[in-house]
């Protein structure tokens, strides 16, 4: 297992959300890509397998806070392991919302999850950004959002921004956007990514190359 974690994060680190995409369309008909997240530490890489907290729209009678609270659903998403994870935060109908700040996400940093993917807004960029986590959302507010949804189920599938996110595929982001990939298949993608990312590069390498020699046979 170490040694595939290990491996994982070498290939991560030589390709892009672009790649990754472009790699798993080769086997797959499906969606995969999130676009337009932004992120505290946009250079940052996100990747790791997903635990999830779906959200509804907040009502004290019907999910009263003793129960339905981030902290304790939190602990249910990450009850069989938290190091590596990353935190999916879906509502769907609300991408305009905070689902957490500086204060909730600090259980993020505190028990080793790679990073925060949110269907939504985050606050308190300037505080994420001292956290080694990787977090990238629709967008920051200054507005709490409890008002508004409330936390509702762990680990179950939710949708993020139209790609279906299963608690165990992976979740692979930079500056570029991210892919949801399969479990099962996340080395395969990766090391496919990195083939695509390869011959691109050696592409670009071979147009420069032409060109320059154009160039100098003209002077």
């Amino acid at each position: 297992m170490a040694e595939n974690d290990d491996r994982l994060r070498d290939i991560a680190a030589r390709v892009r959300t672009p790649d990754v995409v472009d790699a798993m369309g080769r086997t797959h008909c499906h969606r995969c890509h999130i676009d337009d997240l932004v992120s505290p530490t946009p250079g940052r890489l996100l990747l790791g397998p997903a635990v999830t907290i779906s959200f509804l729209p907040a009502c004290e009678e019907a999910f009263p806070a003793e129960r339905y609270n981030f902290f304790r659903l939190f602990d249910d998403a990450t009850a069989d392991g938290a190091r590596g994870r990353v935190l999916v935060l879906a509502a769907p109908g609300h991408t305009d919302v905070s689902f957490g700040g500086g204060w909730k996400l600090s259980v993020v940093a505190a028990r080793g999850l790679a990073g925060v993917l949110a269907d939504g807004r985050l606050r308190d960029f300037t505080e994420l950004a001292t956290y080694d986590f990787a977090a990238y959302c629709l967008g920051p507010t200054a507005r709490w959002g409890g008002d508004v949804v409330t936390p509702f189920e762990a680990n179950r599938p939710v949708v993020v921004s139209g790609v279906t996110v299963r608690p165990g595929d992976y979740v692979f982001a930079d500056a570029d956007g991210a892919a949801v990939i399969p479990a099962a298949q996340v080395l395969a993608v990766l090391e496919e990514a990195d083939g695509v990312a390869r011959t691109e590069a050696a592409f670009a390498e071979k147009v420069r190359h032409e060109g320059n020699a154009d160039h100098t046979s003209v002077r």
